[in-house]
């Protein structure tokens, strides 16, 4: 029996409603797949590795740079690419992690391997690149001039300025800086000056002789704390041997007892200064200078090096003894004589052909 007209447009709204359904479905169904797919490629491109070239690899963040500013600088030297998907993946991510608006300023290591992920953690926790700058035991102070101009992570300010001239900002005194700075080696972060170097060893030397002054030995023949850092300086010259300090400190500290002249070669090379060609004449020692410790009697008038902090040590712990004398061997040790007669055939069997 044939259906009727009412029949027909009933079904033919059910099965449009179910043509409809199914679409909305499939829609939907595509949707929640594109969306899936997107965010499983943003999870691999942010947890991957950006291509970076080497591990030297560095960038720069200035100061109240903006994040779509370092995203910016990262995309200028190639660690980002241009397209449009990477851009929104990067403004996703400062979103999803919170912290586009909380990255410090600095210089940033970019080692290969490093994802977006760490790169942004690393920046949120002010991880920035550490250099190190090592002031070596037994420096000059115009050596470490040179050392601090030829660093080029620090930014350079000391040019120009005489040795006088960083006393007075240090604080210290007399205008004269020499042994004033503790050698060790010393962090910095890109952007620090040559001048902020110098106060941080400036106040460790200044720390070391604090603490250490007042545990010096009862007898000691010094009675200040910049005699100590004097002589140390020249026990630091005098032996690269850290068992020998304490016996060469030993050695002029009874002589300063006993009221004899240190006669030390290092004092007369640091006053013969640009005179000196790397060997020392009989007539050098017998030409007057106030670091002459042949021809003065007592300590020179300031150190003649930076001491590190076991020169210090030895000479306020000198060893007990009864040398007054010492002469190098020629392998890196001294041998120690109580007299004068013990001395010159020590020098006769280590430095018979020294230069007159």
């Amino acid at each position: 029996m044939p259906s009727s007209p009412s029949f027909a447009r009933s079904f033919r709204r059910q099965r449009g409603g179910a043509v409809l359904r199914v679409f909305l479905v499939l829609v939907l169904l595509a949707l929640v797949g594109g969306g899936a797919a997107a965010w499983f490629d943003y999870q691999r491109y942010t947890n991957a590795a950006l291509p970076v070239a080497a591990d030297a690899t560095t960038f720069d963040v200035p100061r109240g740079a903006s994040y779509p500013q370092i995203v910016a600088e990262l995309r200028r030297i190639g660690v980002v690419a241009r397209d449009f998907r990477t851009m929104v993946y990067w403004r996703a991510l400062g979103r999803e992690l919170g912290i586009a608006g909380r990255l410090h300023a600095g210089e940033y290591a970019l080692p290969q391997g490093i994802t977006p992920r760490a790169l942004l953690h690393r920046m949120a926790a002010g991880d920035v690149v550490q250099h190190r700058f090592t002031i070596v035991d037994g420096w000059t102070f115009r050596q470490l001039r040179l050392a601090l101009a030829n660093e080029a992570g620090l930014r350079q300010t000391l040019p120009g300025s005489s040795d006088e001239d960083i006393a007075h900002r240090l604080g210290i005194a007399d205008g004269k800086p020499e042994g004033w700075f503790l050698p060790e080696t010393y962090s910095f972060v890109k952007g620090e000056s040559d001048f902020d170097l110098l106060q941080r060893a400036h106040a460790a030397m200044k720390k070391t002789l604090d603490q250490l002054w007042p545990q010096r030995s009862a007898d000691l023949a010094l009675d200040t704390p910049y005699k100590a850092l004097i002589l140390a300086s020249i026990v630091e010259k005098e032996t690269a041997q850290p068992a020998e300090r304490a016996q060469i400190a030993g050695v002029f500290v009874r002589r300063l007892k006993f009221g004899m002249r240190l006669q030390t070669d290092p004092t007369v090379i640091y006053g013969m200064g640009a005179n000196y060609a790397g060997n020392i004449r009989r007539s050098d020692l017998e030409t007057d200078t106030p670091f002459n410790t042949y021809t003065r009697d007592g300590l020179p008038p300031t150190p003649i090096a930076l001491p590190g902090a076991v020169a210090l040590e030895a000479v306020l712990h000198p060893a007990p003894g009864d040398a007054l004398y010492f002469v190098a061997r020629g392998d890196g040790s001294h041998e120690f004589s109580p007299t004068l007669d013990a001395h010159n055939r020590a020098v006769q069997k280590y430095q018979l052909h020294r230069g007159q």
